[in-house]
Formats: structure tokens, C-alpha cells, sequence
């Protein structure tokens, strides 16, 4: 490598000197050069060259630091070594290391590297029972190969085809469908080498219960995939599991250990619901009392409390009934505490819903304790029934307002509290259901609820800035940022969602996504972009003006004055004046598309204004006139977007 790093001036304080010197890696001045620059005069300048090395060597060197920084999520350490200061730690113990290098022509090179004790070299091992000998391996081809006549399969995606298309063909033998389940099948992927796919069989009484539990339970326990019965949503008492070993007796013996333990989990988990049947889920919620939901925000039934009368007033915002609102707010968080959640909190809500319908509770109110948790992801679906849409904005806004109100913002790299999973559930809830919601107010409901219980204190407490006001941070900024991240993935521009943003007031998310879809569509003709074009010129003939005259040129121009001006001149007048009022008009009755088109009329005339007339006229009341016609033309914009944040 040649690098050129340049140095201080010639005659520079000594302090600045031996900064460039040490920087550069020189001794003295005397191995730098002096350059001569015609405007900044002589100043040094070292030229720094590194030899390059042999790629073993640079191997060598940098394999090692991986191996030991390798960024696993969970590593142990083992033997003798684990007591001493800085052992290795590995993801299972390291038992050898093939690091090789050289051209296809040639047997290639052990790279000369040892981490932990253990040498590079070129040996292996593959299955540790199915083939517990030795290989020797050269280059990355024979390792696979060599690895699959050892009975382990490399690519974990081929490993997931074995045991998908496996799973598949075993089910429909036995006249029975394979319920897939894509991160169990990445999970067991990865805990065999050799994948053997088998069936096993459990008693057909355990179908009584709910088959979410049947399924979780042999899906955490086990690592099982469920089976249906051929062509029905039913299950059917069976289930596949993959074992790691073509045994000698075909899997009898694996199949049957498997069958015992899946019993004695269906056997718990039929015991925890006939036990959670018995009690009524308002019967729980004493017990969420007790439970702290965070230190600083109080219980569950705290925070529950506050849900449900955040529902019930959300209600009649979102065409539920306030009641069935509030009653599945009450209720929306009692299955925590039931048998089956506690050993597989995975069921939250889905729970919550069959002892629900179990005891008779309204359909909406049922729907509502499993639904208002969600979604819980970019492709989940979102609440529709307006009682879940009620309860899940109440217990997204809540959670919000509440980690606002105490500071526990996300930070770019950590969101403990899942806060950005929030709010993109609350922009999703509003936007996909059409729902027309001022998101400030019902955000100021949940925070004066929060202060009352929290704190006592007025609703000017100190966390009120943070939430509400209009500075970086603020919690309806979060949600401006975040529905740029759900546009954004939908297509639309960033900008154009700043603009909208920018103006006053804007917390009605629908109509901020109407605004920008509309604002994208008319920037996408010719009259928007000369529009923009011609805004873009007077924003900036406006900026340098207002810095010269140390004023702002911001009140309404002289119409007479125009209208006793150049035909251009008067022309723009008169258009911005009817298409400010039209614009403005059509913002008020929601109509975005009529106040783009109101907008498109400016365009001739802003450019015939540019082409025709001079701003910077000698007589000063003409100029002021003129420079106060280029500001009515940024107030019209405005009456939709502010145009200053659009780029291009």
C-alpha cells in the first residue's frame, strides 16, 4: 500500500509537528517532503508505503482473533483451560480446525495458526456415531463431501429440505397433513447432523384440549411437529419428531422414548386446563394486583384500570360498544395468571379467548383478549372487530405513554420494550382499519390517567414536554418516525412525509397518509415538478434576501400594486389568490387530490413570473411587493405540504 498523509505547514508550532510525525509513523522531518500549495503555501507531506506479505502470514495472524471474537449468542467454556483467565470460548468445545490455502492446481497449505491449544491442520471428524473415524480433508469440496460420506450434511438448508419433504411424505402415507411450522424447522435444522424423520403416536383424550397447548407443548418440550388429520384443521394424535441416528431397530426405541415424554407433557398440560376451566377470569384479577408491571409504572390491574377506561373511551371513536370495550379491557390481561400461560406464556390471549367463550362472554369480547395484542410483527395481521381495535390502541398507547413518561425511550440499538413494535401496531391498527383518530388527544387521555395514578401530581409534569412538545424525542415525533419506516416499506418517499409532518397539528395518521399519497401523485406529473421547480427558486431568492435586509418578507402582498404591475406579475397575484383559497377549501373537506390540482394552476404562472420579471426591481416598494408575492406563493404550498422538505 502507497498513502500520501499530508502534514502541518512549514514553520507550524512544534506541538502540531510531532502530532504529524507520531501520526505518520517517522522519526523526523527528514523523511517527509515538503509540497508547495499556490494558495496555502509549503507544508509537509509523508508518504508512508507498506510492503504487502504472503497470504498464509496474513492468515495466520488474523484467524485466530476471529476464532476467539467470534460473536456467538450463547458459548461455553470446557476442560482444564475454562478455570484460567480468558479461555476460549466456543459455541460447543472445539475439537479441531481445518484452515487451508493454495490454488485448485495444487495441494494447498495448512495456514500455521493453533487457538486454544488446537493446531490447524487438515483433519476432521464427521457423525460421532455413525462415522467416529478421522478425515482428511484439502479444500472446502472434499470437506463436504468427505462430512456427507460421514453421515453430516453440511448446508443447513438441504438439512431443512431432508426433514420438510421427509415430514411430508411420512404424513401423507398415513392419510395425514404436516402442520409447518418455519422457525421449528430452522430450530431442528440446526440440532442434527443427519436428519431421520419418524412418527409417533399419543392417546386420542388428549384432544380435548385446546390444540394451540397440544401444539405448544410438543413444540417446546419436543421439538415436534404437529399433524391434522388429512384434509381438516382437527388434529390428529400423532406427531413427527427427527432424531440424529439411522437405528438399528428403524427408530422403535427413540420413537418410543419420545412418545413417553410427549404423554407426560399432554398429560400436564390436560391438567392445567381442566384446573384453569374452574375459575372465572374475573376471579384472577385480584392476583394482578400483585403483580409489578414495571417499578416505575405500578401493578397489572394498575395498568389495567387504566386500559379499560382508555377503551371505553376509544370506543365510540373506533364504532365499538363502550361497555364490551371496557368489559374485554378488564378481562384482557387475567389469562397471565392462569396454569397454561404460565407454563406457556406463548398463549397469551389465545387463552384469554377460549376460557373467555368458555364462560359465556360476548363474541367481541372473546375475539378481544386474543386480538389486542396484536400485530406483533410486519406481516401479522391487524385487529377488525372494533372492540379489539379498542382494547389493543388502549394497551399500545398506555405502554407508550407510559415509558415516555418515565424516560425508557428506545435508543438505536436496544428496545427492551418492544416500544417501536407499538407504535408501528398502532400506525397499522389506524391506517388499515381507516380509522379517523387524534392521536395527541387520545395519548393526553392516557398520560393525565398515568400522572394521577403514578405521581398525583397536575398534568404539567415534567414529563409532559418529552411527550407532548414539539422538539426531538417527543413521543408523536416516535410516531412520525415510525410511519415513515411502514410508508417507506409501501413505497412512498421519506420526504414527502417530512413535508407533511412539518405542518401543524398533524396527529390524524390517515390523513397524513392520504396527504402524502396525494402529494407523491401530483409530484409525479410535469405541473409538479415545475411547481416544485418554481418554489425551490423563490425559497431560496426569499432566504438570501430576508439575510441581506435582516427582515422577513411574511406578510400579504399590495393586490394593487401587483395588479398595477407587469402582466406576469399580475397574473401570479391573482392565481395564488384563487388557488390558495381553493387549496385550503379542498384541505378542509379532506379532498388532498382537489388541492394538489388547486396547486397545478400555479404552475404557468409562477413560471411566466420567473421568465417575465424582475424580483430585485430598483424601486424599493415594487421589490417589497415582489418578494412578498414569492412568500404568498410558500404560504400557498403550505396549505398542503411544506415544500421546503421535498427534495430535488
Amino acid at each position: 500500500m502507497r498513502e500520501e498523509r499530508r502534514g502541518p505547514r512549514v514553520g507550524a508550532p512544534e506541538a502540531a509537528v510531532q502530532g504529524f510525525l507520531k501520526g505518520a509513523g517517522l522519526a523526523s522531518l527528514d523523511q517527509a517532503t515538503t509540497v508547495t500549495d499556490p494558495k496555502k503555501g509549503e507544508f509537509y507531506l509523508a508518504v508512508i508505503e507498506r510492503p504487502g506479505r504472503e497470504t498464509l502470514d496474513v492468515l495466520a495472524e488474523l484467524l485466530p482473533e476471529i476464532i476467539k471474537n467470534f460473536p456467538w449468542p450463547k458459548s461455553m467454556r470446557w476442560g482444564a483451560a475454562s478455570a484460567e483467565p480468558g479461555a476460549l470460548r466456543w459455541v460447543r468445545p472445539l475439537q479441531s480446525i481445518v484452515a487451508t490455502f493454495g490454488p485448485e492446481t495444487e495441494t494447498p497449505e495448512v495456514v500455521p495458526s493453533s487457538v486454544g491449544g488446537i493446531a490447524a491442520g487438515t483433519t476432521t471428524y464427521g457423525h460421532r456415531f455413525l462415522a467416529p473415524e478421522a478425515i482428511e480433508v484439502r479444500r472446502f469440496d472434499d470437506y463436504i463431501q468427505a462430512l456427507e460420506r460421514a453421515k453430516v450434511i453440511l448446508d443447513p438448508e438441504r438439512r431443512k429440505d431432508v426433514i420438510l419433504h421427509d415430514a411430508r411424505d411420512l404424513a401423507f402415507a398415513r392419510g395425514l397433513d404436516l402442520v409447518e411450522d418455519e422457525g421449528l424447522l430452522d430450530e431442528v435444522s440446526g440440532l442434527v447432523e443427519w436428519p431421520v424423520v419418524l412418527m409417533g403416536s399419543f392417546d386420542d383424550a388428549f384432544l380435548d384440549i385446546p390444540a394451540e397447548a397440544i401444539r405448544a407443548t410438543i413444540r417446546a418440550n419436543q421439538k415436534c411437529f404437529v399433524l391434522r388429520k388429512g384434509g381438516s384443521e382437527d388434529l390428529a394424535p400423532a406427531f413427527i419428531l427427527v432424531s440424529n441416528l439411522v437405528a438399528s431397530d428403524g427408530g422403535q426405541a427413540i420413537t418410543a422414548g419420545n412418545e413417553r415424554v410427549v404423554r407426560a407433557r399432554l398429560s400436564d398440560a390436560k391438567f392445567f386446563w381442566e384446573t384453569d376451566k374452574a375459575i372465572r377470569l374475573e376471579d384472577r384479577l385480584p392476583k394482578l394486583d400483585t403483580i409489578v408491571f414495571h417499578e416505575k409504572l405500578g401493578t397489572q390491574g394498575e395498568r389495567i384500570a387504566r386500559i379499560a377506561a382508555l377503551a371505553k373511551e376509544l370506543a365510540p371513536v373506533v364504532g365499538a360498544d363502550p361497555a364490551l370495550a371496557e368489559r374485554a379491557a378488564r378481562l384482557a390481561k387475567a389469562d397471565l395468571v392462569t396454569e397454561m400461560v404460565g407454563e406457556f406464556p406463548e398463549l397469551q390471549g389465545l387463552m384469554g379467548r377460549k376460557y373467555a367463550a368458555l364462560q359465556g362472554e360476548h363474541p367481541s369480547v372473546c375475539a378481544a383478549l386474543e386480538e389486542h395484542y396484536k400485530p406483533v410483527g410486519p406481516s401479522d395481521r391487524v385487529p377488525s372487530d372494533p372492540v379489539s381495535i379498542a382494547v389493543a390502541l388502549a394497551d399500545k398507547l398506555d405502554t407508550l405513554v407510559g415509558f415516555w413518561f418515565i424516560n425508557e425511550k428506545p435508543t438505536g440499538s436496544k428496545d427492551p420494550f418492544a416500544l417501536r413494535r407499538a407504535a408501528l401496531g398502532v400506525i397499522r391498527i389506524v391506517v388499515e382499519n381507516g380509522l379517523r383518530l387524534k392521536l395527541s388527544e387520545h395519548a393526553f387521555n392516557a398520560y393525565k390517567r398515568l400522572v394521577s395514578a403514578v405521581t398525583g401530581e397536575g398534568t404539567e409534569s415534567e414529563a409532559f414536554p418529552r411527550i407532548f412538545n414539539a422538539s426531538d424525542g417527543n413521543l408523536l415525533g416516535f410516531f412520525a418516525d415510525r410511519l415513515k419506516v411502514y410508508l417507506r416499506d409501501k413505497g412512498a418517499r421519506h420526504d414527502l412525509i417530512d413535508a407533511v409532518f412539518a405542518l401543524p397539528g398533524q396527529d390524524d395518521l390517515l390523513m397524513v397518509v392520504r396527504r402524502v399519497e396525494a402529494l407523491g401523485q401530483f409530484l409525479d406529473t410535469e405541473d409538479g415538478k415545475n411547481l416544485l421547480a418554481g418554489y425551490k427558486r423563490a425559497a431560496n431568492i426569499l432566504r438570501i434576501e430576508e439575510k441581506k435586509d435582516g427582515r422577513a418578507y411574511d406578510s400579504e402582498p399590495d393586490a394593487a400594486l401587483a395588479a398595477a404591475g407587469e402582466p406576469a406579475e399580475r397574473a401570479l397575484a391573482e392565481a395564488l389568490a384563487k388557488a390558495r383559497e381553493t387549496a385550503s377549501a379542498a384541505v378542509t373537506r379532506e379532498d388532498f387530490a382537489g388541492a394538489m390540482q388547486a396547486l397545478s394552476t400555479l404552475r404557468a404562472p409562477v413560471d411566466a413570473f420567473f421568465q417575465d420579471v424582475t424580483v430585485n426591481a430598483p424601486d424599493p416598494k415594487l421589490r417589497e411587493n415582489r418578494l412578498l408575492l414569492l412568500n404568498a406563493l410558500r404560504a400557498a404550498t403550505r396549505e398542503v405540504a411544506e415544500f421546503a422538505k421535498i427534495e430535488g
